[in-house]
């Protein structure tokens, strides 16, 4: 049985499609895939949250410059042991939002947009380690490309980001994944980084307009708009509740952004995954000549 309001995910589309069918998807599935989200990501995220206001809480600490008050040998060492912390519990909950997408979205297409929860969250926490291998390859990779000169990791970046998906719909290794990005992608670089590019600039403005009232609170509190700068303030905004309440919503919706991004890398590797193998098509030809020999 299909969903009246179901997304045919295995066929190609271009730029505009893309864009497109992924906010229909987020729109028609808002209640059901948000609630499947946080019952599985939910703890992920607000570990996340709590690590970020305490990063951001030990960073203030140490810009106020109270040498006399306090020891800044503890101070430098708590900050290290705050961005540990967060770095850490960041790429978990991202991987977390990544893997709950990406099992959600292959639930939906398998069950023709009929979900069963408990067969997401075994997928989610059965293939974990494998999904935070494969990040820590791809994050090595890119990295090292970027420090090659820039234009290596961008190479790089965009077979690679559609690995994930890889790993995921075609139930792939980890090194079988990460290779068979490549061919994926092989002529059609260009046009998935200039898809992949238009989708970043639409989270990216999405993001610095969720970044602004935190912008407003910092400047107000150091004295921008009263024209009686004081420097010293800033680090007194990133300790006080208001401030970091307001920079915890930001890391909030800054979170929830990435799901386009997720989304958007699903609809991609469906694409090129129609134009290289014709799955879809297939798929819908055989069915076709099931229902003609009922």
């Amino acid at each position: 049985m299909q969903n009246n309001n179901y997304v045919e995910f295995k066929k190609k589309r271009d730029l505009g499609e893309i864009l497109g069918d992924t906010f229909a998807f987020l729109r028609t599935q808002l209640k059901p895939f948000f609630n499947t989200f946080f019952k599985i990501a939910g703890p992920y995220l607000v570990i996340f949250l709590i690590c970020n206001a305490f990063y951001a809480y030990t960073v203030g600490g140490l810009m106020n410059f109270n040498i006399e008050s306090s020891n800044e040998v503890t101070n430098v060492l708590m900050v290290f042991v705050a961005a540990l912390v967060f770095i850490l519990s960041m790429g978990a909950a991202y991987a977390m939002a990544q893997s709950v997408t990406l099992h959600y979205i292959k639930n939906y297409v398998e069950n023709n947009g009929v979900i069963n929860f408990d067969q997401i969250k075994s997928e989610v926490y059965s293939t974990f380690w494998k999904f935070i291998g494969l990040a820590f390859l791809v994050g090595i990779c890119v990295g090292l490309g970027l420090m090659l000169c820039l234009i290596p990791g961008i190479y790089l970046y965009v077979p690679l980001t559609l690995s994930f998906s890889i790993l995921i719909f075609n139930k792939k290794p980890v090194g079988d994944a990460f290779s068979y990005s490549f061919s994926l992608i092989k002529d059609y670089w260009w046009i998935t980084f200039a898809t992949m590019l238009v989708v970043g600039i639409v989270v990216a403005v999405a993001g610095y307009a969720f970044s602004v009232p935190s912008a407003i609170y910092m400047y107000a509190k150091m004295g921008v708009f009263s024209a009686e700068i004081d420097p010293s303030n800033m680090g007194d905004t990133l300790i006080d509740p208001i401030g970091i309440a307001i920079n915890t919503i930001t890391a909030l919706f800054q979170y929830l952004l990435s799901i386009i991004t997720v989304v958007a890398g699903a609809f991609i590797y469906f694409d090129l995954n129609e134009r290289k193998n014709l799955t879809g098509t297939m798929e819908r030809i055989q069915n076709l000549g099931n229902s003609t020999n009922l």
